[in-house]
């Protein structure tokens, strides 16, 4: 049984804290961790591990990895919010392959961690751990989000080694300029960063090793 304390027979002290969390929750709570889940995406139990469903009907698979990739950008931002910069949202998905020779993209996420409802220059989301796809056993290539901005590139944070969690990262932009970043995390060679241009991929940077902590590029020379 849940006793009930009125307003009125409440302390002063204990009606100024209800008071605040009550503000807090407006905030805050709406956006909270378990927040937002569909049955194409939500949070493995007890945790901030995401899965995400697959194969997204609205990409078409191909055997050319950047044909799927290609398709990402305008398909993505046609989604809610995914052009409206600080009140905006970022999107995070999965690109995967089976033996079929195929490459697919999953359903695009928007979960992320608890914020405060408004206007924010920083946005994210959980980069996908799992992908459900009931035809069977699936490999993972790359990860990709949206910046709900123009001329957004990869960010710093994007960038870092303890942030990847595929062999590729894609990322874009509202003006769906597209960059790849090729880590090499536990490699000794450096991490590569590309951007699509007129089809193809041009690189424009190198990660070196002892700067895949930090995420710092070294400009390719023209």
């Amino acid at each position: 049984m849940i006793g009930y304390v009125s307003r009125r027979s409440m302390p002063l002290d204990s009606r100024r804290l209800r008071t605040a969390l009550v503000g807090l929750c407006l905030l805050g709570c709406a956006s909270g961790p378990r927040a937002g889940q569909t049955e194409d995406y939500g949070f493995l139990e007890d945790s901030e591990i995401v899965w995400v469903r697959g194969p997204w009907e609205d990409i078409r698979p191909s055997g050319n990895v950047d044909e799927v990739i290609d398709q990402l950008c305008p398909t993505v931002m046609a989604l809610p919010r995914a052009r409206l910069g600080e009140y905006g949202q970022e999107y995070c998905g999965v690109i995967y392959s089976f033996e079929d020779g195929l490459y697919y993209a999953s359903m695009p996420s928007p979960l992320t961690r608890a914020a405060l409802v408004g206007p924010s220059r920083r946005k994210s989301c959980f980069s996908p751990a799992v992908v459900k796809d009931s035809r069977g056993q699936l490999e993972s290539l790359a990860d990709f989000h949206s910046h709900p901005w123009p001329s957004s590139p990869l960010s710093e944070p994007d960038r870092r080694g303890r942030n990847q969690r595929y062999r590729v990262r894609i990322q874009f932009d509202t003006a769906c300029r597209i960059q790849k970043l090729v880590p090499y995390v536990s490699e000794a060679r450096p991490g590569e960063v590309y951007e699509r241009q007129s089809g193809s991929w041009k690189l424009i940077g190198y990660i070196q090793p002892e700067d895949k902590d930090s995420g710092f590029i070294t400009p390719v020379q023209p």
